[in-house]
């Protein structure tokens, strides 16, 4: 397995590295426009931004699902522009959609099981490592996926993500739809991932949660020559028509315009496991 490459900055073992990505749906209609992104080993990178600046369309160009017009993603140092899905499975890379990211008619099990169709003989050491960190998932593991409460059909598709053994996972706004609660244990599940050894690139609408447990916070946003500057690390970049700004989340809690509809301030929170600090407003938990 080839090593990842290290930056001169920080010397940070880079795992994913997207640079001037040009992509889109449509021949000739582009949605990302000269966009970049780096996701260091043992991250959590956030990606969030208003509505249509291209938060998904960056994950699916990264997992091969679109076609990339120009730029280029390297994984490892090595490209892998051109690959097809089931080839960035295999070298380490998950991707969990949206919608849709689930076989209704299959049981848990079976969802499982076709997570490493690949490498069918390591399913029972697989399976149980999926069903220890989601109980849930073990107590359902006969029923079929499509009966599944909106939290737990997240947890399978988490789970089916994590059956290869990925060391990027890419999540597709993880928490959208779910009540409170069930989003909460979306981002702890996530932070246990992390800590077992899965970077992360995470797009988000929840900015505050979002901002909460990963390493640093990217924008995306769709407007002409407009600038963000994170407070902290005064890190930006602008290139044409898509506005990238990175900046240090988790400890450094501050963030964007009130135009991007993201909160001027997040504030600093300190908690444990055995005593979590408290989200005002709504009383979440952060682990650290």
């Amino acid at each position: 397995m080839t090593e990842g490459t290290t930056t001169d900055a920080g010397a940070r073992d880079v795992l994913l590295e997207a640079k001037d990505v040009t992509a889109g749906y449509t021949p000739g209609v582009n949605i990302l426009t000269n966009c970049s992104l780096t996701l260091n080993r043992g991250e959590i990178v956030g990606i969030i931004g208003p509505n249509g600046a291209g938060k998904s369309t960056l994950l699916k160009a990264l997992f091969g699902l679109l076609s990339v017009q120009s730029g280029s993603i390297t994984h490892r140092g090595e490209s892998i522009v051109g690959m097809h899905a089931h080839e960035l499975v295999e070298r380490g890379i998950g991707y969990v959609p949206q919608r849709d990211n689930v076989f209704p008619s299959l049981t848990v099990l079976e969802n499982l099981e076709m997570g490493i169709y690949l490498k069918p003989k390591q399913f029972h050491e697989r399976a149980d490592f999926v069903q220890t960190m989601f109980p849930r998932l073990a107590e359902r593991k006969n029923q079929r996926a499509g009966s599944l409460s909106g939290g737990e059909r997240q947890m399978l598709a988490m789970g089916r993500a994590l059956m290869m053994n990925p060391e990027v996972v890419l999540l597709d706004e993880p928490s959208a739809g779910l009540s409170p609660v069930l989003q909460d244990q979306v981002f702890v599940r996530t932070r246990e991932i992390n800590k077992a050894g899965v970077s992360v690139v995470m797009v988000e609408q929840n900015a505050r949660r979002c901002l909460q447990i990963c390493d640093r916070g990217d924008t995306c946003s769709t407007r002409h020559e407009r600038l963000h500057r994170h407070p902290v690390t005064g890190c930006c970049t602008t290139q044409g028509h898509r506005v990238v700004s990175s900046g240090t989340s988790r400890r450094n809690r501050s963030t964007r315009s009130r135009r991007s509809g993201i909160p001027n301030h997040v504030p600093e929170l300190h908690g444990t496991k055995e005593n979590p600090a408290r989200f005002p407003g709504r009383g979440l938990p952060v682990l650290r």
